[in-house]
């Protein structure tokens, strides 16, 4: 599942996946315990897909801190969020050396962990990018949608 799909909903806790879209906003199904409501076009909406890390250099995908915390973890969940400030900081200081301290706050820290552990709790564990299809070209043999004939 690509993590565009997956949505965090200001005041909702928790992470949502995509159903279907409305004219007054989107229906969701919470990842936790698959009830679906309606999130409207008020509500403030961000998919996982499009929130990045500050870092001192270029800002870091959120996709590629999961991949970095999978690679460090394993399928073991994260650090507890409730943890002491002190340990999360370092668990987050050794998967993201150069995460901007001046921006990005513990409470961003324990958000990020929190959804981690969501998400793999959920089963979703592939947090490599989706491989995007060039125009003219099929994602994979195969996938032309011609049918080989048979001999």
């Amino acid at each position: 599942m690509d993590l565009k799909e997956i949505l965090s909903v200001s005041g909702k806790p928790g992470l949502f996946k995509t159903i279907a879209q409305t004219k007054t906003g989107v229906i969701i199904e919470s990842l936790t315990d698959g009830k679906r409501i309606q999130a409207f076009a008020s509500d403030k909406i961000s998919s996982l897909g499009e929130i990045s890390i500050f870092t001192t250099t270029d800002d870091m995908p959120l996709r590629e801190v999961f991949r970095l915390i999978r690679e460090k973890n394993g399928d073991q969940p994260a650090p507890d969020v409730k943890s002491d400030d002190n340990a999360l900081k370092a668990f987050f200081g050794s998967i993201v050396p150069d995460y901007d301290n001046e921006r990005v706050y513990t409470s961003h820290m324990r958000k990020l962990v929190q959804w981690y552990n969501m998400l793999i709790a959920y089963g979703i564990t592939d947090f490599t990018a989706p491989v995007e299809e060039t125009e003219g070209e099929p994602a994979s043999p195969g996938d032309s949608g011609e049918v080989a004939e048979e001999k």
